[in-house]
């Protein structure tokens, strides 16, 4: 599968902003310096080394020429107006913002601007930086996917790399090379390192001279192309320590890109949320929340899970509840019962259940529109509710089993259009996914296996429902196949908590890692079993995946995970088996009814609804509020 790319107006309108500042701006080509080629050693290959560089051409605007360009863009574009230039001392001419929602394609943006900047004036050197690994493999991929893209456009390639201070020569080829060039690096690449004379190695690399570079500090030879400096997230990168290496990069200027600029600089452009869910380019959201309930009259344990219908006969209720064995223990079992059916009686007489007698089941209304139950006593319990169990671990099991059942039912229905459907789990504890014996051999945590159980029960309970092509699909793969987790790994290649903080990241080595990170294209095969992905803090910003239709936060409920980060990682507007975009020019007015983001939450509906929304709305800045589609809300 390749994905088709084609041009989007509002991303043309994007770059046009940003370019539109430069107006006047003389087109020279890469302006000539002599480079620095160190103390070379007589005799060897590299005293004949040529000493051309190209560096990019200086800004000859005035500051006032600048004012008015921006102002003018502000204008057309309907973001306020700037009273000055935000000039920031060593970080260029101007230091702009352009606001994208998540989902809407930031980094094909700021690609296509690169390419603008050097048809138009010349500029050619540019550097893009990104507060994380999981975001810089999140552009790496996007460079070689949009190749041909942009090929198409321009007649010509970018040559773009990802900084590597083990190989310090490709700095010469970036700075030699008159062609349009791009280095990609993270801020691990150089966070840790920022002060001169620092301990760490990478400090000792980038601001000292090496042996193995010919004396000289590499971040001279990268000053000297006074780069363009695109800042991915800057939000992530905005400490003190960042900002002063920055400056030691020599920008031309630099250009921002986010979805929540933290620091306003000169915007150029802005889609937020609402500006994107209104025009239909990311997904609508739904969401089923969870909360805890204790019912008055009973300590014992009940959870309806279904309303089952039928053409010929009234509806049934199919609950869990505690019957009571042979050895007079009480055991948690499935009963599909009707009007008249006693609890007390199913459950072989256990004191708890005496008086709940079913008196109606109501497959849905106006007021509970996933259906209930009531009993003769007037206790109600509706689809989903979970009665006299406070234990988080049952909780979680439920929420992975209407996570599953969501995406049946989404996959059921993108089948046959050829989109292949996934899910994420969020989780708090990567050994609740996969722990280690003492051997150090891998095996399944308790969230592997009440995955595997229910998938299993589900897929056995529903496939002789559905049509025969989707079931021969689900009966094809084992549950063990259809999941996999990424997480950060450990020198030893076991999975491990992600470090905040310093980050190890990920082993390159980790097949999960390649698939989930690296290949999309083979993720969104119907070939690839893999459906759904567990993630400890990872896969946030700099990972998504325009097939993502159920995210479920199986975290503490008191988890400081923004809502907006979690939920960014699936409004991508899907993909089917050939990479076309199912947006609304290919849909219509059909384009959120096949688009729709189901997030499974471990709160109630209304608490994680009002954080969202309040999350979204100071990103809005004052704008009305988002709405969101309510889906079924399950008590605990």
């Amino acid at each position: 599968m390749k994905f088709k790319f084609k041009i989007q107006g509002y991303q043309t309108d994007a770059v046009n902003n940003t370019t539109a500042i430069f107006t006047g701006q003389p087109n020279r080509d890469g302006t000539h310096y002599r480079r620095d080629l160190g103390k070379l050693a007589v005799g060897t290959m590299r005293d004949i080394l040529e000493d051309d560089g190209y560096r990019n051409a200086d800004v000859e605007l005035s500051s006032k020429q600048l004012l008015e360009n921006l102002h003018s863009v502000q204008t057309s574009a309907g973001v306020p107006l700037s009273k000055s230039l935000t000039k920031i001392n060593g970080l260029g001419a101007v230091n702009l913002d352009v606001e994208m929602e998540t989902g809407t394609g930031k980094t094909y943006v700021y690609i296509k601007t690169m390419f603008e900047l050097n048809k138009l004036y010349g500029w050619s050197k540019f550097i893009i930086v990104v507060p994380s690994i999981a975001i810089r493999e999140g552009v790496a991929k996007s460079f070689r996917m949009l190749e041909d893209h942009f090929m198409e456009q321009y007649g010509k390639k970018a040559r773009w790399f990802v900084y590597n201070s083990s190989n310090l020569n490709q700095l010469d080829q970036f700075s030699q090379d008159a062609g349009l060039n791009v280095m990609i690096i993270n801020t691990q690449a150089f966070a840790a390192s920022l002060k001169e004379g620092g301990r760490s190695k990478e400090s000792r690399i980038i601001y000292s001279k090496r042996d193995e570079f010919v004396s000289r500090r590499p971040i001279d030879v990268i000053a000297a192309n006074r780069p363009i400096i695109i800042m991915d997230e800057p939000q992530k990168m905005e400490g003190a320590a960042t900002q002063t290496a920055l400056k030691k990069f020599n920008p031309l200027f630099v250009l921002n890109y986010s979805a929540t600029h933290r620091t306003k600089h000169d915007t150029v452009y802005a889609l937020d949320a609402l500006d994107a869910y209104r025009e239909r380019l990311v997904k609508r959201i739904k969401v089923i929340g969870f909360e805890m309930k204790n019912l008055r009259g009973t300590n014992g344990y009940m959870y309806l899970e279904d309303i089952v219908l039928s053409p010929t006969k009234p509806p049934m209720a199919r609950i869990s509840i505690e019957v009571k064995n042979a050895a007079g223990e009480p055991r948690r079992h499935f009963k599909t019962l009707g009007v008249g059916d006693s609890l007390f009686v199913k459950s072989n007489d256990l004191e708890q259940y005496r008086g709940y007698d079913i008196a109606e089941i109501n497959p849905g209304n106006a007021a509970y529109p996933t259906g209930y139950v009531t009993f003769t006593n007037g206790v109600t319990i509706r689809k989903g509710e979970i009665v006299g169990d406070s234990n988080e671990l049952h909780m979680q099991r439920v929420q992975i089993r209407e996570t599953i059942k969501a995406h049946f039912a989404k996959e059921r229905q993108l089948f046959k259009k050829g989109i292949k459907c996934l899910s994420i789990f969020f989780i708090d504890e990567v050994a609740k996914y996969r722990k280690y014996d003492e051997n150090g051999e891998p095996v399944k945590g308790v969230f592997q296996q009440i995955f595997e159980e229910e998938y299993a029960r589900l897929v056995e309970k529903e496939y002789h429902l559905w049509d025969e092509d989707y079931n021969e699909y689900l009966r094809r793969f084992y549950p063990y196949q259809t999941h996999r987790g990424y997480f950060s790994i450990d020198k030893k290649g076991k999975m491990v908590e992600t470090k905040t903080k310093r980050g190890s990241d990920v082993s390159d080595e980790a097949s999960d890692y390649d698939l989930i990170l690296r290949d999309k294209e083979r993720l969104l095969s119907f070939d690839e079993p893999t459906r759904f992905i567990f993630s400890h803090s990872a896969l946030r910003e700099g990972w998504d995946n325009p097939n993502v239709f159920q995210i479920c936060t199986l975290r503490h409920s008191n988890s400081t995970t923004a809502k907006r980060q979690e939920v960014g990682r699936g409004l991508r507007i899907a993909v089917d088996r050939n990479g076309i975009r199912q947006d609304k020019e290919l849909l219509g007015e059909d384009v959120h009814n096949v688009n729709v983001l189901t997030v499974i939450a471990n709160e109630s509906y209304s608490d994680f609804t009002s954080a969202l929304q309040r999350e979204t709305r100071e990103a809005l800045r004052e704008r009305v509020h988002l709405t969101f589609e309510k889906g079924p809300r399950y008590s605990i």
